[in-house]
């Protein structure tokens, strides 16, 4: 680790001590136990999780944006190591001298394994006193192949699997979301549960010092954080003495306090924003990264008119997808629709380019074909349906594709929720009827190849279009026995042929995303679930926001 090509973070110069990050959050922040979900939380700061990404990879050589890496390029983070001792069984050997935070209850007590499987029995009923999962995991057709979680030792855990497949052991439990996040046993057993944020204990180098609804939330430096930088390793983390995250829902209120440097870094924002924002403020750093997941209109398959595959083909056939493109992305992405897969896992899919003729044209702009198959799905005027769309959405995008429904005679009544309520209407309760929304969808992922095979099985929690086909219900149990690595990209193709046959959603597309940050902020590079209040949430903001750091000097030659 000693040679030049080792040491490329030099570049980045040297590590300073000190300042706040601030982040722009673009929903409320509403809960704080990752039992309760991870789509409205920023859990991932103060609580830690077993298994991390490289830090000393170069992100130019290895992508840290993109998730499909089958953990090849992962590392122990609260556990210095793991093992396969034999089929079916996973040991874990956590790292010693971890502490959890010195706040009540848990008051500085060591990390142990009993932890772990607390954090385990809780979320999936596997024993310690629950019996019932989490609403958010009860289905997760993953998680329903472990068998057991025990404590052999102080640091040692052993997970028992019903499955022989180690890729997918290792997806299941160290995945990218932030319900591998292991919460304080001890403030969960005094309080019931930890979503009041007064209640934040965990192993991370930030704690939750002040919360505003609808505002701010404020982290600041766990002094006895026990890490240290894998880059420099003489240096003790966290680099900053806290993280601030603004919430700023609307995108032009967000670009203007970038260009007045009241914020550091913004994961996400719209071509257009990102462009101006170029044009003003050229010092500002810009990171372009595929987008992840396709955006997507779902339906509910299993409900009239959308259990008639015709009348998913006319809704897919009314956008013109290629004007999409050029007109309003100003011809920055691909007029390419998705399947499961994103098209940067090579290998791994089944790309446009392959498909034959008679697919594609089904994927056409061709709104007379798409009347007349309403016609002949008993529809010959149209229909009127609704859509709940979250407001963190692209709503301007949505009125588009009202409009080209409207073409063929679809009437779509947007109704928009804020982030948390469509969560609780649409995952929780599953009170949608009709269509539905959001950033994220079941199209286009940079996920691990098992887990893009789980989207549409049936009773998946995921699986918000009620999909029940039993022959992607085939797929899963296909992939966990193949053999070698051609075998499960077979497997993955036929998935993604199959959905694209299917037209389990309408397929908008795949817009690229746009990371901007300050010329100050050092060893950012759009690192995936780290800042970001998306899919899976901040995950990794506990191990990247404690490795980032501010160049003051820079910070002052800009007058801030």
């Amino acid at each position: 680790m000693e040679n030049n090509a080792a040491r490329w973070w030099d570049k980045l110069g040297t590590p300073q001590y000190g300042g706040e990050l601030t982040v722009r959050a673009s929903r409320n922040i509403v809960n704080f136990d990752p039992y309760f979900g991870e789509a409205t939380g920023i859990y991932g700061a103060w609580l830690e999780r077993l298994v991390v990404p490289d830090w000393t990879l170069d992100p130019s050589v290895k992508d840290t944006k993109v998730g499909g890496n089958r953990f090849q390029s992962w590392k122990g983070n609260l556990c210095e190591s793991w093992e396969f001792p034999e089929p079916k069984t996973h040991v874990v050997h956590l790292r010693k001298g971890i502490h959890w935070q010195n706040r009540p209850p848990a008051n500085g007590r060591e990390f142990t394994a009993e932890d772990v499987v607390f954090h385990y029995d809780r979320f999936y009923g596997l024993g310690g006193g629950f019996d019932k999962p989490s609403p958010y995991r009860s289905t997760d057709v993953r998680i329903q192949d472990i068998a057991s979680v025990t404590a052999s030792d102080k640091y040692t855990v052993v997970f028992k699997f019903k499955t022989l497949n180690p890729d997918l052991i290792m997806e299941a439990l160290h995945n990218i979301s932030q319900a591998q996040c292991l919460e304080n046993p001890d403030a969960v057993r005094m309080w019931g549960d930890v979503r009041d944020w007064h209640h934040a204990v965990g192993t991370g180098p930030f704690m939750l010092q002040d919360f505003v609804p609808g505002s701010s939330a404020t982290l600041a430096r766990n002094p006895d954080y026990w890490a240290t930088d894998e880059r420099h390793p003489e240096n003790k983390l966290p680099y900053v003495d806290g993280i601030k995250y603004l919430i700023i829902p609307d995108e032009t209120e967000a670009a203007a306090a970038m260009r007045a440097g009241k914020i550091d870094i913004i994961h996400s924002i719209s071509y257009k924003q990102a462009q101006a924002i170029q044009q003003s403020n050229p010092e500002i750093q810009m990171i372009v990264t595929s987008g992840d997941p396709a955006t997507t209109v779902q339906m509910r398959n299993d409900k009239a008119p959308f259990n008639d595959i015709r009348v998913r083909k006319a809704m897919q056939m009314a956008v013109d997808l290629p004007t999409i493109a050029k007109s309003y992305y100003g011809g920055a992405v691909e007029p390419y629709p998705s399947t499961l897969t994103n098209r940067e896992m090579k290998g791994w899919g089944y790309p446009y380019e392959e498909w034959p003729q008679e697919l594609k044209d089904e994927y056409a702009y061709n709104p007379a074909a798409a009347k007349m198959l309403l016609a002949q799905a008993g529809f010959p005027k149209g229909f009127k349906t609704h859509i709940v769309a979250a407001s963190d959405g692209d709503l301007n995008l949505l009125n588009v594709v009202k409009s080209y429904f409207a073409d063929i005679g679809i009437d779509m009544e947007i109704q928009v929720m804020e982030p948390a309520d469509w969560v609780n209407f649409v995952e929780i309760e599953q009170k949608h009827d009709a269509l539905m929304y959001r950033p994220y969808g079941p199209l286009g992922h940079n996920k691990p190849p098992l887990r893009v095979v789980t989207q549409f099985q049936t009773g998946y929690a995921a699986n918000f279009a009620h999909v029940s086909n039993p022959v992607f219900d085939s797929f899963y149990p296909r992939a966990t026995t193949a053999k070698n690595d051609d075998e499960l990209k077979k497997v993955i193709r036929d998935a993604n042929e199959h959905v694209a046959r299917q037209h389990y959603a309408v397929s908008l597309l795949l817009p690229l995303q746009y990371s901007l940050y300050q010329p100050w902020v050092k060893a950012y590079a759009a690192q995936g679930h780290s800042v970001w209040m998306g899919s899976g949430g901040p995950s990794l903001l506990s191990y990247f926001g404690a490795r980032y750091w501010i160049d003051r000097d820079v910070k002052k030659s800009f007058g801030k």
